[in-house]
């Protein structure tokens, strides 16, 4: 069968990570949405998302195609319902589609806000989907625990040096080529992933969850708070408590990180911190793209979203609830304003717009330092979304 993961309304929910990737790249606990799909499914799933994306994130349509929500997080009970589908059939919870079983023609002409279907199958079972910017931190260590078990079973952790100390052994699973040494590892109620050619320096303290995957480093010292995520290729240092970076990002030195999500190519500078509590332990509201407003999140911790090539200089100090778009670059004293648009430069003095040109400069060269082309694909993307958010840098 072929598996197509469709992006619903919610895309534009979870702006500014979406802008730059489809719903099911987002990343919680330790494998992003699709990366879960194909191992539940034993495939390898293609994205129905938008346009400008498509070109990077490819569809493959054949004769019988089962579409699947990609806001969607899967389990076993959802499996078993949606492999069982028939043709025409569609899985329903609550009004929203979880997925249809349609041919190659009805996959072509499929559009979320305009499709049919007779033979509705209302899901009785309760669902975890990823809808707001928010629940990529706050799921991700019921979704960490079952990626786990769905990583590791059968399968036997590499040893641990006996350089460190180690409780909740048995909850802790480090593949061969990782490196962990002189550090504390606290998996007792929790649990410890550690991916190939990971490694964490000398002087770690981890209380977990954590995910630390493939080439992904934590720097001498770093405390981990769990649940967290840090995605591949990304070098994280001081203190970071439940947050999710998904991957290809740096915040290499001593600062604060809180109830976060960073996107891909981001850098925060040394001593950056952001506040995850208001100082009247109030609901935090948050920036949302859809209603261009802020909205009750319901967390009294929350802290940063920051969108993919994003970076901030040395001291950068982020209030509580603070949404920072694509390609920002923020520097200066005191606290920038707790919403920024993509393409913009400064800080709590003012933004300018971040021009085209110098953008595509600084991610060239970021991509290179991990051996990834900056290729045409990308520059159509960034200018598709410079162009979507001149008018919230207007504003």
């Amino acid at each position: 069968m072929n598996y197509i993961l469709f992006d619903n309304n919610n895309w534009n929910n979870l702006l500014p990570l979406t802008y730059t990737r489809p719903i099911s790249e987002l990343r919680t606990g330790i494998l992003t949405i699709k990366e879960k799909w194909d191992k539940y499914l034993n495939t390898n799933c293609s994205y129905l998302t938008q346009d400008y994306l498509q070109t990077k994130f490819r569809l493959q349509i054949e004769e019988e195609n089962i579409l699947i929500n990609s806001s969607l997080l899967p389990d076993i009970e959802i499996i078993n319902t949606i492999s069982e589908l028939k043709s025409g059939q569609c899985l329903i919870k609550d009004g929203i589609l979880l997925a249809i079983k349609l041919s190659a023609f009805e996959t072509n002409n499929f559009s979320y806000n305009n499709y049919s279907c007779e033979n509705i199958i209302e899901y009785k079972n309760t669902i975890q989907a990823i809808t707001n910017v928010w629940d990529i931190f706050a799921k991700t260590g019921v979704e960490l625990e079952k990626d786990f078990k769905l990583l590791t079973k059968g399968r036997k952790s590499a040893s641990i040096s006996k350089t460190n100390s180690v409780l909740g052994a048995e909850n802790i699973f480090v593949e061969e080529t990782a490196k962990i040494e002189c550090s504390i590892l606290n998996a007792e109620n929790s649990y410890i992933y550690v991916g190939e050619n990971a490694e964490i320096m000398e002087g770690g303290i981890i209380r977990g969850s954590l995910a630390l995957c493939n080439n992904s480093v934590l720097k001498l010292g770093a405390k981990i708070y769990g649940p967290t995520t840090i995605g591949p290729h990304s070098r994280v240092g001081g203190e970071v408590n439940n947050s999710v970076i998904i991957g290809y990002s740096n915040k290499g030195h001593d600062g604060f990180l809180g109830n976060s999500v960073l996107g891909e190519w981001c850098n925060i500078g040394a001593d950056t911190n952001n506040s995850n509590l208001k100082n009247n332990y109030a609901e935090v509201r948050l920036w949302n793209y859809q209603t261009q407003r802020f909205v009750k999140t319901g967390l009294q911790f929350c802290g940063l979203i920051m969108g993919d090539h994003s970076k901030c200089g040395i001291n950068t100090m982020f209030n509580t609830g603070t949404v920072i778009g694509v390609s920002a670059n923020i520097f200066g004293t005191g606290f920038p304003r707790n919403f920024v648009p993509s393409f913009s430069w400064g800080g709590a003095s003012g933004f300018t717009e971040y021009k085209l040109n110098k953008a595509f400069e600084v991610a060239e060269k970021v991509m290179e330092r991990r051996n990834i082309k900056f290729d045409d694909n990308e520059k159509m993307i960034l200018e598709k979304i410079f162009e979507m958010s001149k008018k919230l840098r207007r504003n």
